[in-house]
């Protein structure tokens, strides 16, 4: 007979109390415990098949031969993994909603024309799939659909049908019937999740888990989910927007360096394969404010514009805004100006803004940053043929960033004229390509005698 016991378990963490508790003792988030019954029942366990039991061996005897791998079409998912979906592993796509996960997996599924898989939607039906896929005009005879939110069902269908790939849209939609609680809930996604990889393991199968965030931009659910799978997946951007970008958090099977960036359309996504011509604005006219930056994200190099304005401050408290940057690196950066470069920005309002919707953290565009808010301080056009790349210290010298050969490299191919970069980058720098010019500067000072006279 079952035995039913009644926890509380945090929503946040996953951690257990036997009452209820207004804040977790272990992430410290408040009114996060949910009371949920869970279920012993001894017979489930008792009808497992016994588990085959692995003797210990040395490394000498373990084959050196890697991971088998699934070539999938979309390269930048390729990127991503690192060269390709090894088979049997369990990789997580999280992002926020309406950013396109399912437009992503399904256009995956249906590109996928030599390998069986099954796409299993608990968040919309069957119609609702045939129709996104219309829109994106491909078909797939190797790819079956399924509506279902059961893990029993799932495991049955899987069972029976030995397909090479699985899809779950979504992880927090499904529900087994060992676990009394609702589906989303942390038991749940814990429960579901584990025995989706025992399946995978055993019988050698790819699995795609979607994943839902919380408000606070985390994967929704047990942490608990990120440490099981072998790849997680961060896929963000902004709605407003077309640029998506798919970062690796974890990779078992890769490298974590590297990122995918694509393009939303109307059929679904397209991939950018040169995102620094994209990201920055073709004009043909010298506009004030605007800088050029060379960034890396990962280990990919790509060019991006950076936007600011500064204006009188209409009310007494002037406002700093930021989109895509660090507001409290802005802030330091105007405080640097004010201090070492003698800019009067106090009473000024500064908004910067970074094109095309991308988020950037590289410390390398703080000297585009710069740029643009003198330029715009100063009304007097950036040549846009001039890329900075340099991080800007608090004592107002120009610092050095890494792999600036990529960066000057990646300029070059743009026929870009001038690189600006730190002095101390510029030792022992082989000759760019083409007639690209390196400029290197010392202080916050130089920059502005080399640019703006």
């Amino acid at each position: 007979m079952a035995k039913q016991k009644t926890v509380f378990v945090c929503q946040n963490c996953g951690a257990n109390s036997p009452k209820w508790i207004g804040r977790c003792p272990s992430c410290h988030e408040w009114n996060t415990y949910v009371e949920e019954v869970v279920v012993k029942d001894h017979s489930l366990h008792g009808s497992r098949p016994p588990l085959q039991r692995n003797a210990p061996v040395p490394l000498t005897e373990i084959s050196p031969d890697g991971e088998s791998r699934i070539p999938l079409p979309i390269n930048e998912l390729n990127r991503v993994l690192g060269g390709g979906l090894v088979q049997g592993s369990v990789v997580l796509i999280g992002g926020e909603p309406g950013i396109g996960k399912s437009t992503l997996a399904l256009q995956l599924a249906l590109q996928l024309k030599k390998t069986k898989t099954l796409y299993v939607s608990g968040e919309e039906s069957l119609s609702q799939i045939r129709f996104r896929a219309g829109r994106m005009d491909m078909q797939n005879e190797s790819c079956f659909f399924l509506s279902e939110t059961s893990l029993e069902n799932i495991l049955s269908h899987l069972q029976h049908m030995e397909p090479d790939l699985v899809i779950i849209d979504s992880i927090q939609t499904l529900y087994t019937e060992r676990v009394e609680s609702s589906p989303g809930s942390v038991s749940q996604v814990r429960e579901c999740s584990n025995q989706l990889l025992r399946h995978a393991k055993e019988n050698n199968l790819s699995v795609f888990l979607i994943g839902h965030i919380n408000k606070e931009g985390a994967l929704a659910g047990p942490k608990v989910l990120e440490h099981i799978v072998d790849t997680v997946l961060q896929f963000e951007g902004d709605r407003h927007h077309l640029y998506r970008i798919l970062r690796t958090v974890k990779n078992r099977f890769g490298s974590t360096s590297e990122l995918g960036i694509f393009e939303m359309q109307q059929d679904g996504l397209k991939e950018v394969l040169n995102p620094s011509e994209h990201l920055i604005t073709q004009h043909d006219e010298n506009l004030s404010g605007s800088a050029v930056g060379a960034t890396i994200d990962g280990i990919r190099p790509f060019l991006i514009e950076t936007q600011a304005l500064v204006s009188s401050a209409v009310y007494g408290t002037p406002q700093r805004s930021g989109t895509g940057f660090d507001a409290r690196r802005l802030n330091m950066l105007l405080a640097v100006l004010e201090k070492r470069a003698g800019f009067r920005l106090g009473a000024s309002d500064v908004f910067l803004n970074i094109a095309g919707g991308i988020r950037v953290q590289d410390p390398a565009l703080d000297l585009a940053v710069v740029t643009a808010i003198l330029s715009s301080s100063l009304d007097v056009p950036v040549s846009k043929k001039i890329c900075f790349s340099a991080e800007v210290g608090l004592s107002g010298e120009i610092r050095p960033v890494s792999r600036i050969d990529i960066r000057i490299r990646e300029a070059a191919r743009l026929g870009f004229d001038k690189v600006v970069i730190s002095r101390y980058n510029a030792k022992g720098l082989p000759k760019p390509e083409g007639n690209t010019e390196v400029v290197a500067v010392n202080r916050i000072e130089d920059l502005v005698k080399k640019i703006f006279r």
